[in-house]
């Protein structure tokens, strides 16, 4: 088991005081690679092997590792695997838009259990969180129909929604959503379910699925372009997402550029142009339409000038951000995913060949320069979703450090 391939692991550390990280290091092990023995996961991640047996034993009594039947390598011992245990953790996702709410439930290795939508009413928050919660209740009560064990395993509940978070904007601004975030919406969802509550910008959410289940599962360094509504980037280096000292990180749909062949000096953000918001404008959607996504794939299915210069405009700016995003970063890969109809990725992610040359254009790449991710509405949902998961159970620098009694570190 495992003799022909590398095992992809973090290091752990020997260290007095870092079973919390080694925890950690132990379950995203067997999260990337599959069922490993405790031989597999002392090498994989420098533990000792009495440290690896310790930590199994630990997450066996916790319910979140399980043994199978052991296997004879040629010769030597049979040796006994090991695999994480779906449900040993639940958690639920909640992505708010602009004009829809979505809810999806996850178990511990990101299968998809519950989901639910429903349409945003009018009246901003102060009405949008009544049926936000009840769209929660109605998925959590669907989970425990279908894992009763989730009653006492639910993790938390992740947030997602447009960014970029803290700017002045006009309350009436349709792609900050002002009004949502000027309203207490983390307490108010807390207070309501009960639940640890965290919040990301849908492109970070977009990038923690595909770190999850998606194209980016066990990279270390991939960014992923999200285009739905808006235009953002979910940054994934050193195998976590970055947010930045205010959550935008990646906000790239901010950047001022201007229209190819513009005589004057109008600049505006990228997202004006590029995004499913301005593609609707062209197409005369209105984007509240609860079948959008079947409309444009309808066109986009056969040839429309309407679409093809839209597409044109928006692969001519983003082969420009590709470029910048790998010169910045230099990832392994980047991922163009989000909200969008699967032919209209399609198409775009064709337009965008060839990219531009960069530093990314080197001789032995494991994985291309750009590749298709998740291209569906319920995205940025199950990587809301995953993001509880995530956060208590990745690996994170931040599990090594032991404050100390004064406070510091």
């Amino acid at each position: 088991m495992n003799e022909m391939r590398p095992i992809r692991a973090k290091s752990g550390t020997n260290q007095e005081g870092a079973s919390a990280h080694n925890r950690r290091v132990m379950i995203d092990a067997l999260r990337v690679n599959g069922q490993l023995s405790r031989a597999d996961l002392a090498r994989a991640t420098a533990l000792t092997k009495q440290a690896v047996s310790n930590i199994i034993e630990e997450l066996e009594r916790d319910g979140l590792v399980a043994s199978l039947a052991a296997v004879r390598r040629g010769r030597g011992q049979p040796s006994t695997p090991y695999r994480l245990v779906p449900e040993g953790a639940f958690a639920i996702g909640l992505q708010i838009d602009r004009h829809v709410t979505r809810t999806i439930a996850v178990d511990l290795v990101g299968a998809v259990l519950a989901r639910g939508e429903v349409s945003l009413p009018a009246g901003g928050p102060a009405r949008g969180t009544e049926t936000i919660l009840s769209l929660i209740e109605k998925t959590r009560q669907e989970l425990t129909g279908v894992a009763p064990q989730s009653r006492d395993r639910l993790v938390g509940l992740g947030v997602a929604m447009p960014g970029p978070f803290g700017i002045d904007a006009d309350v009436n601004d349709p792609w900050v959503m002002a009004a949502w975030q000027s309203f207490p919406l983390l307490e108010t969802l807390s207070s309501g379910t009960g639940f640890d509550v965290r919040l990301q910008n849908d492109a970070a959410a977009a990038a923690t699925a595909e770190k999850m289940v998606g194209a980016a599962h066990g990279l270390e360094h991939a960014l992923c372009i999200y285009l739905g509504y808006g235009l953002g980037a979910g940054l994934i280096l050193n195998g976590e997402l970055y947010h930045g000292a205010n959550g935008n990180a990646g906000e790239i749909g901010m950047i001022l550029s201007r229209p190819r062949g513009a005589t004057d000096d109008g600049r505006a953000p990228l997202e004006y142009r590029a995004s499913i918001a301005s593609l609707c404008k062209i197409l005369d959607l209105n984007p509240a339409d609860p079948d959008l996504y079947t409309r444009i794939d309808a066109i986009a299915s056969v040839p429309d000038r309407r679409v093809a210069a839209w597409i044109a405009d928006a692969a001519f700016e983003l082969q420009a951000v590709i470029q910048a995003l790998e010169t910045v970063f230099d990832p392994q890969t980047i991922i163009l995913c989000g909200g969008m109809p699967h032919e209209l990725a399609r198409l775009l992610l064709s337009a965008l060949h060839p990219l531009l040359p960069s530093i990314a254009e080197r001789r032995g790449r494991s994985a291309p320069r750009l590749q298709l991710g998740f291209t569906d509405p319920w995205a940025v949902a199950i990587g809301a979703a995953a993001e509880p998961i995530s956060r208590t159970f990745d690996p994170r620098f931040s599990a090594i450090l032991k404050k100390r009694a004064d406070g510091a570190r």
